[in-house]
């Protein structure tokens, strides 16, 4: 108990200076992950891909953007906490108890470490890497998932295994590793709890998180605690489901740090946003009838709320899906795929994708050697147009094409341009809006009534008509193929 009190009085063991948010505290057993070999590996992989071709700051990495999701996770989580007791503050004297102080810290901790490894399953250039069709096949391979946990016992995390891998089934199988390598009893965590708020898992808590989860929401819920239709059996799941929305959700720590981050380093402005505004609106929302626990946001917060929502979507348009960038990503995918062709290379990244002891192996260094290699041999490669920075001739711009649309707009291009269509290749960048729109229950807003002062959960589409102005949507970009590369389709 002393333990968690330090803690959350800010008894850290170390500081990491960071760029985007400046000194982060790490606890001990933050530092021992960070050390682990499978997340050093994450230095040596660009958090986006090759975009540096075309923003030469962005060569940020995947172990930057870790540690500052983390930092942010801890953060929101206590924000609410703070707020939850100035509000509380206001109207009666609060004394928090020792078991109280307790769960707000277990909480607090396994979000950060949730944080901390929801990247960590990435390999080389990130998101590029297993849109590669060649990787795309390797990862679908049937046993490939049990060859993955061989020798480890999944079914704590899965009820059974996936139909197909994603990095987000890595980064589970990486946080497995490390997190039975360290001493996590000594800091009285349970590694179940944090892959439970990770992605793809199915997680039964620890005896520890229940017992936390229930002081927590009759701490938070107060009088609520006890009514509607919630089961007190309900509790840990649903507190859990509202840890997992800190780690991925609409507005969450790894999208609130890659937009700063992004921006910073690509030096733009677009990704700019006023994180300590958004945070100092945050609060938890609850409704017993549901039952729902989640993120909410005050009234008058909505204004950071729309900031944070419009500069993703312009990041998105502006950065991620800059035409020259999204070139470069097709050269990327057919460079790996066209290293793959090479037996050795082939097999070795084979074995590095189904056995954890080769795993840390697989970074950006791997790759961009080989590239070297197949260029200085093969000067028509598309590894050479990698190495020596050969853009694709951008044709045209289309949005919100479907699959036959573009298609037919690919082949009205080679034949206006008198080219084969295999001339004419696409890069389609899809951005995802659609979540916050009419029936959005991820995050609510607390209005308050004029008369009584009570605050009630509204929708945001009932509150704000800003949002209806984002949904689902892609902008595809038309290349010319490079001319020393053919292929026949």
């Amino acid at each position: 108990m002393r333990r968690a009190v330090n803690d959350l009085l800010g008894a850290y063991d170390k500081i990491i200076m960071d760029p985007v948010h400046g000194g982060i505290p790490l606890y001990r057993h933050e530092i021992q992950v960070i050390d682990h070999p499978l997340f050093q590996r994450l230095r040596n992989i660009c958090q986006n891909d090759i975009l540096s071709l075309v923003f030469p700051g962005a060569t940020h990495s995947r172990f930057l953007h870790s540690v500052g999701v983390m930092h942010v996770g801890g953060r929101m989580f206590r924000a609410m906490i703070d707020a939850y007791l100035r509000e509380r503050q206001l109207s009666e004297q609060v004394d928090l108890t020792l078991s109280q102080l307790d769960a707000i810290d277990y909480l607090s901790k396994t979000i950060r470490l949730g944080c901390l490894l929801h990247d960590s399953g990435h390999s080389s250039f990130s998101h590029q890497f297993t849109q590669a069709r060649r990787i795309h096949d390797l990862m679908a391979q049937p046993g490939r998932f049990e060859q993955l946990w061989e020798g480890a016992d999944y079914r704590t995390y899965f009820r059974a295994p996936p139909e197909e891998l994603e990095h987000e089934h890595y980064s589970v199988r990486v946080a497995h590793d490390i997190l039975t390598s360290i001493d996590l009893e000594e800091a009285g965590l349970h590694a179940q709890d944090v892959m439970g708020i990770m992605e793809t898992t199915e997680v039964i808590p620890s005896e520890a998180f229940s017992r936390h989860a229930h002081t927590f929401w009759e701490f938070i819920a107060g009088e609520d605690s006890e009514a509607g239709r919630l089961r007190r059996a309900d509790i840990p799941a649903l507190v859990m489901t509202m840890l997992s929305s800190i780690v991925s959700g609409e507005i969450d720590a790894d999208r609130a740090d890659y937009m700063l981050r992004d921006g910073f380093h690509s030096s733009v402005t677009i990704g700019g946003f006023n994180l300590d505004h958004l945070l100092s609106n945050l609060r938890f929302g609850w409704d017993t009838r549901t039952p729902w626990l989640g993120l909410a946001i005050t009234h008058k917060g909505l204004g950071a709320l729309e900031d944070f929502v419009y500069s993703r979507h312009q990041m998105y348009r502006k950065v991620y899906a800059h035409k020259t960038a999204l070139g470069f990503d097709w050269l990327l995918r057919e460079a790996i795929n066209e290293a793959l062709e090479d037996p050795e290379i082939f097999e070795w990244v084979n074995t590095c994708l189904s056995d954890m002891q080769y795993f840390a192996d697989l970074t950006d260094s791997f790759f961009w050697e080989a590239f070297r290699r197949i260029a200085r041999r093969r000067p028509e490669s598309y590894s050479r147009c990698i190495v020596d920075r050969v853009k694709l001739r951008h044709l045209d711009t289309r949005e919100n094409l479907g699959e036959d649309e573009i298609g037919a707009h690919r082949h009205w291009l080679a034949r206006e341009l008198q080219l084969p269509p295999a001339d004419v290749v696409t890069c389609t960048m899809r951005a995802k809006f659609s979540r916050i729109g009419e029936n959005f229950d991820g995050i609510q807003v607390l209005v308050r009534d004029p008369v009584s002062r009570r605050r009630s959960l509204r929708r945001i589409s009932e509150v704000s008509a800003f949002f209806s102005k984002f949904g689902d949507g892609t902008i595809t970009h038309f290349y010319l193929r490079p001319q020393q590369v053919t292929e026949t389709e």
